[in-house]
């Protein structure tokens, strides 16, 4: 079963095996890929409402990888869906991609190449360069923003 980002309906994806999405995406989404949405669940799309449990697994995994500032409701919502229905979960968005690796969740990308590798993020502070491994409001140490650093 494949397990529907926006994207899928932005880039018109097509397969003839069973299809699901969740709620969330139709919201995300305008113009003709709304009727691409709308014609798949009136085709037998199944529109998935993913359990709280599974969902908080897939933030705690998130949180762990670095990605959670990044991803949105709806993201965290579908990865939970792809991990309950064990399916294969179509999106072209990098951080969705990489929490799903580590929860082997198996990833087809639609319009860009998919990530080669999963990462672990770290924080850098922007004034004093000092380097976290999870995400603050500001740096304890001088009080600068931190940003979202490649680990390579």
């Amino acid at each position: 079963m494949y397990i529907l980002d926006s994207s899928a309906f932005i880039h018109d994806f097509h397969t003839t095996e069973q299809k699901a999405t969740i709620p969330l995406v139709r919201e995300e989404l305008e113009g003709e890929s709304v009727y691409r949405y709308d014609a798949e669940e009136g085709s037998g799309m199944h529109i998935h409402i993913p359990n709280t449990d599974t969902t908080e697994k897939v933030k705690r995994a998130a949180k762990e990888s670095g990605d959670l500032d990044v991803l949105s409701e709806t993201d965290v919502r579908l990865i939970a869906a792809a991990f309950e229905l064990d399916g294969v979960l179509v999106t072209d968005d990098y951080a969705m991609q990489n929490v799903a690796e580590r929860l082997t969740v198996t990833v087809e990308p639609i319009a860009r190449d998919g990530i080669e590798q999963e990462r672990d993020w770290r924080y850098q502070c922007q004034g004093c360069g000092r380097e976290y491994d999870e995400n603050k409001d500001r740096c304890p140490i001088c009080g600068s923003d931190l940003a979202r650093k490649n680990p390579q």
